[in-house]
């Protein structure tokens, strides 16, 4: 199999003679210099395993300025090019992938490219979209420089995907109305008062950005229903489908969608609750209504932490974050 690298720093180098050692590796790089020193067999950066394995006679690996020599004929194209923040953009830079991306296609369109860069959440996806290609991938990378390919001959762990491990999953990564219940909100504001004489942002920030997370999710609610295709897009009742905290439980202690509530009503908008497990009448002067159907008639939107197949035919005028539909 042949394997292409695009840049020739840690990433690029551990990577390439990691593969060298059952794959034909050829590593592209624009600096003269330094493809000059790997054809020497020298290491242009601090790396011992690196510099060890480059003098190795038994790893298929060589270095070009030539991307037509590079990206011809192989299999996959690992981008490992650098992509500085630029402070006047706010943005990654991330022109030279995309001038890798475009080389790529013109000489070797049907080549599996894979992003090592560090790119912004969702440039893979813009990529694919902007190049009309579904041959990019993204493979994030976690190495320390001087230890880049000993961390990648003797990784602590191998990743598949988050979403396998049963510990996380799916539903670890499930938005909410922010975080809620007995202890979180309580032993962050703990946290932050037993430190208060230490100087320390990340708590207080925290705190801070669960009320803001709130105050967010709050106006989105208030403004969904003039995105709603009805007549009347005057918001006068915003139903809650339910105050637990997660699916399958009856728990709603300092559940999230409490604070939501709050805002909402503070705005002089009345707020109902479907709530089947209580059995007062009111909670916190908001009506409770025992049946769903009635529910459903009265709410002119409703905002349901998790999506249940009891409001599905409501669907359109339902709000939630859950992408899911699971919290374990």
């Amino acid at each position: 199999m042949k394997i292409a690298i695009a840049g020739t720093g840690y990433v690029g180098l551990s990577n390439g003679l990691l593969l060298a050692q059952h794959n034909e590796v050829v590593a592209l790089d624009i600096i003269p210099e330094k493809v000059a020193m790997l054809q020497k067999k020298i290491s242009p950066i601090e790396d011992k395993e690196i510099e060890e394995y480059l003098k190795k006679d038994d790893i298929n690996f060589k270095a070009t300025l030539d991307k037509q020599e590079a990206y011809e004929n192989a299999d996959f194209i690992i981008i490992a090019t650098p992509t500085d923040y630029d402070p006047d953009t706010n943005y990654f830079n991330t022109k030279t992938i995309e001038y890798v991306v475009q080389d790529v296609l013109d000489i070797n369109p049907k080549a599996t490219m894979v992003i090592k860069s560090t790119v912004p959440v969702g440039y893979t996806k813009s990529l694919r979209e902007k190049f009309n290609t579904d041959n990019i991938i993204f493979s994030p990378e976690f190495l320390r420089e001087g230890k880049a390919l000993y961390d990648n001959l003797y990784p602590s762990r191998i990743i598949e995907g988050v979403g396998l491990d049963p510990r996380i999953g799916t539903h670890y990564n499930n938005p909410s109305f922010g975080y809620g219940g007995y202890c979180l909100p309580k032993d962050t504001k703990q946290l932050r008062a037993n430190y208060e004489n230490v100087p320390c942002n990340l708590i207080s920030a925290i705190v801070e950005a669960n009320s803001t997370r709130k105050d967010f999710i709050a106006d989105s609610v208030l403004s969904f229903n003039s995105k709603l295709n009805i007549k009347n897009s005057t918001l006068n009742t915003v139903g809650i489908y339910r105050l637990t905290m997660k699916s399958g439980s009856d728990n709603f202690r300092s559940s999230a969608i409490q604070g939501i509530m709050k805002r909402i009503k503070a705005k002089g908008v009345e707020v109902v609750i479907y709530e089947p497990v209580m059995k007062e009448e009111t909670f916190f002067n908001s009506k409770v209504i025992k049946d769903l159907d009635e529910f459903k008639k009265v709410s002119d939107v409703i905002v349901a932490n998790r999506l249940s197949e009891d409001i599905l035919d409501v669907k359109e005028k339902v709000y939630t974050r859950d992408i899911f539909n699971s919290d374990s």
